[in-house]
């Protein structure tokens, strides 16, 4: 059978398995809803409200149009500067949709879904699109997918990224929107398939709403490989103006789930190590969890050895992740854990939580370390043997870099085409 675009047109087989769908007889690229209301994937990882979610986003609408996919990835308009449609790829574009002011909270967003639902179902009648399936993120964006894809009589897959009952559990005291757990449970219930990223999320869904294990799947995200590789630390550290010393590197949002304060405690525990810094990339200038950090640094008396960097632009982190010795995640609550796998494949032992989806990538003696407890003394012991061993840290960072090899964006999007393929033929032949 020939590959065929809608036109009839025969296409150019794409270097990767193509993802396509069969219809009478001919096959044609898949078109995708991407939907991802409050996670921009242009928005810089580690600012505020941004994530892994929004590198996942962006990876894999391109990593799915490099199949031959169509992709619109459709979120809310965060700046009055956003325009309408922004290319990512040859077949991928990101849609910002006008759903409340651009200044609007994140926890207000909720109320401004239904403008959102109608502002995304008038764009796809006005430029006469259809779509085989519609991918939502998160769960503002899975209430999205669940109305769109009843409209259309469409798949609808669905990525959590956090649960508020997850969260609740890791941290006593986490506050969450009244409307969220209800409306995951929903989700769960409604979507063709919820796609989670490791064995202890699909549990929680499971344990927790009660979602039927066979609409769930275990597709970890990937890494790019060639973009954070091990490179010399020397010249890392002189690319960064970065003096002598050992240095511990956190990269993340900053959000009291996160825990860095641990790390903060733990690094001020190691007394007779004194070169030791901390660089911390991730946050804005106003966000309170920064000012919060910087009292208790002030209060440790380490303020001298820690860098506060803000967030950096994705190109710029392989230089940090390579000058550091090792890097910290100490969380509360992680689905995943990007960071880590961006560590690990530039050949840098983590030390991280056990929890979540940390322990898919962090294998415990083996890559790094994981530490049951989140309190500063068993981080300050897995630190300091890493930090006076440079023999035993060299051989972690090379066993991470081999693990992290076997987690690609290619080896994800491609089995995100599969259960895509699988679902929208499913539908058509329902």
């Amino acid at each position: 059978m020939s590959l065929s675009d809608a036109d009839g047109a025969t296409l150019a087989r794409p270097q990767l398995p193509p993802c396509l769908v069969e219809r009478a007889g001919r096959f044609r690229p898949l078109s995708i809803a991407m939907i991802s209301v409050h996670g921009c994937p242009y928005i810089r990882a580690g600012e505020k409200n941004a994530g892994g979610m929004n590198i996942y986003v962006l990876e894999t609408a391109r990593q799915l149009a490099a199949r031959g996919a169509h992709v619109d990835v459709f979120t809310r308009r965060h700046s009055p500067r956003d325009p309408q449609i922004m290319q990512l790829s040859a077949r991928a574009r990101v849609v910002h949709l006008n759903a409340g002011p651009v200044s609007t909270e994140k926890d207000a967003v909720y109320e401004h879904l239904p403008t959102f639902i109608n502002q995304l179902s008038r764009f796809r009648r006005d430029h006469g699109l259809a779509y085989d399936l519609v991918s939502s993120h998160y769960w503002f964006s899975g209430q999205a997918g669940l109305e769109l894809a009843r409209q259309w009589d469409v798949p609808h897959v669905t990525s959590f990224h956090t649960l508020a009952e997850i969260k609740r559990r890791a941290r006593p005291g986490e506050r969450e929107q009244a409307e969220r757990a209800p409306a995951e449970r929903l989700i769960a219930h409604g979507a063709s398939k919820i796609v989670v990223w490791s064995e202890h999320e699909k549990r929680s869904l499971v344990n927790l709403y009660q979602a039927d294990p066979e609409r769930v799947q275990i597709i970890p995200p990937g890494v790019d490989a060639t973009r954070f590789r091990p490179m010399d630390q020397a010249e890392c550290r002189k690319r960064l103006g970065m003096g002598p010393g050992r240095v511990l590197l956190y990269v993340g949002r900053l959000e009291r789930l996160k825990g860095v304060d641990i790390l903060f405690r733990a690094m001020a525990a190691l007394d007779d190590l004194p070169d030791v810094r901390v660089v911390v990339i991730g946050g804005v200038t106003n966000n309170p969890e920064l000012a919060r950090l910087k009292r208790i640094a002030a209060q440790l008396g380490i303020s001298d050895r820690v860098d506060f960097l803000g967030s950096l632009p994705q190109d710029r982190l392989p230089d940090y992740y390579n000058a550091a010795d090792v890097c910290v995640l100490p969380s509360y609550s992680e689905s995943f854990g990007l960071a880590a796998l961006e560590a690990a494949a530039c050949g840098k032992p983590v030390v991280a939580s056990r929890v979540g989806g940390l322990p898919t990538i962090v294998k415990d003696g083996e890559t790094g370390y994981l530490v049951a407890w989140r309190c500063p003394g068993p981080f300050q012991e897995r630190l300091e043997v890493l930090l006076r061993n440079a023999h035993l840290r060299r051989a972690m960072g090379e066993a991470a870099r081999r693990h992290a090899e076997t987690l690609s964006w290619e080896l994800a999007a491609g089995r995100l085409c599969e259960l895509f393929e699988s679902l929208v033929g499913a539908s058509r032949r329902g």
